[in-house]
């Protein structure tokens, strides 16, 4: 077994990897320490030369350009508003507008219907009388026929 003096005690076997461990840790721990340290430094000197005047005035710029895209955006709300307001107005014009002409030309059609059917009954009647009239002449004319038929047969010069 292993066996080393240290400080004026021997240490031998497992007492000797504690203290080899126990060594090893309290380097490690100082290792971080001290690079903690070099980093805290490090970014203490880059917090001291922060300029804060020229964030201060980038974010002026920021809120400016902000407020104004704002006031661009509303100034395009009410635009877009008024638009939807017009459009709307135009459509219920055009909707009533188209409700009259339906309205008239139905009227129309029930006018055009009544008319037709009137006319359509005044043909018929006609008809009906043409039709009458022609009968009446075709026996008049059948009954002249047949009386001169009967005239010239009846006539004795025509044997």
């Amino acid at each position: 077994m292993a066996e080393f003096e240290f400080a004026g005690m021997n240490f031998k076997g497992g007492k000797a990897a504690i203290v080899l461990t126990a060594l090893s840790t309290l380097g490690g721990a100082s290792w971080a320490a001290f690079e903690f340290y070099a980093d805290y430094m490090n970014m203490k000197e880059i917090v001291e030369n922060i300029d804060v005047g020229v964030i201060e005035a980038r974010n002026a710029v920021i809120e400016t350009k902000l407020d104004e895209a704002i006031d661009y955006t509303r100034d395009i709300k009410n635009s877009l508003k008024d638009d939807i307001t017009r459009i709307e107005r135009v459509s219920d014009s055009t909707s009533s507008r188209v409700k009259d002409i339906q309205s008239d030309i139905d009227e129309r059609l029930r006018v055009m219907s009544d008319l037709t059917r009137e006319t359509e009954k005044d043909v018929r009647d006609t008809m009906r009388d043409v039709e009458t009239r022609i009968e009446a002449d075709m026996e008049k004319l059948e009954t002249d026929l047949e009386d001169k038929l009967q005239k010239a047969l009846d006539n004795p010069l025509a044997d």
